[in-house]
């Protein structure tokens, strides 16, 4: 009999633990989903733990029992988007019909980030937090870096990409060119339209790598964009 009841209590006790845990990791999960929807929304310096803790209805003190400070916050909120961001890519550029048309495709969610302004995301995490923006770049180039290669030499297989390009150069200078699309000292909202300097760029790149037959594809997309 006591050994049934030490069983029952064992049970129990590892049922709470785990409504318990489920209830800390939904707490993290919204805390986390909040923060970054502020910090896209307003800017990494303009959000305090203070707004967040507000919009949520708990303490600061709760959002501190998951990050240790804003810079945790900051640092959780840029690999969630940066994982949300890679898997998205990964499946356009696995399903898109050709590596052109991917690009344009991978345009659209680029432009859900990007903002020319001093309130940009980017421009405020390179300028407040450039440890974690160091880190960023790093691992989009390695992680989207892996793909854009791939997407590079199947352009190449197809004929719509030189079979003469360096494709780790191409890579990092596209790259590179995008960080600087981004950059509002260099492209100021006042003067560059997110989208049309986007469309520029791309227009810019694959004109540069592509054959006659790439850049005929190219111009077919270029005439569906402004139909």
């Amino acid at each position: 009999m006591a050994k049934q009841q030490r069983k029952t209590l064992e049970t129990i006790l590892v049922f709470k633990v785990s409504v318990l845990l489920l209830r800390e990791i939904a707490m993290k999960k919204k805390i986390l989903e909040t923060a970054r929807s502020q910090f896209i929304q307003f800017g990494f310096k303009s959000v305090t733990m203070d707004d967040i803790a507000g919009l949520l209805s708990i303490s600061k003190k709760t959002i501190y029992e998951h990050f240790a400070n804003k810079t945790a916050l900051v640092k959780a909120c840029v690999d969630f988007v940066f994982e949300e961001m890679s898997t998205a890519i990964q499946h356009i550029q696995d399903e898109a019909e050709n590596p052109i048309e991917g690009l344009f495709e991978v345009k659209k969610i680029a432009l859900k980030h990007m903002a020319n302004s001093s309130r940009s995301p980017q421009f405020q995490l390179q300028k407040y937090y450039p440890d974690i923006y160091t880190q960023l770049k790093k691992k989009e180039l390695k992680t989207m870096g892996k793909g854009f290669k791939k997407s590079l030499k199947k352009g190449i297989e197809m004929g719509l990409f030189r079979d003469s390009i360096d494709v780790d150069f191409i890579t990092q200078i596209y790259f590179n060119g995008l960080s600087g699309l981004r950059n509002p000292e260099l492209f100021p909202a006042e003067h560059y339209n997110p989208n049309h300097l986007l469309g520029n760029y791309l227009d810019y790149h694959l004109r540069a790598i592509a054959t006659s037959r790439g850049v005929a594809v190219l111009e077919q997309y270029n005439a569906i964009k402004n139909t």
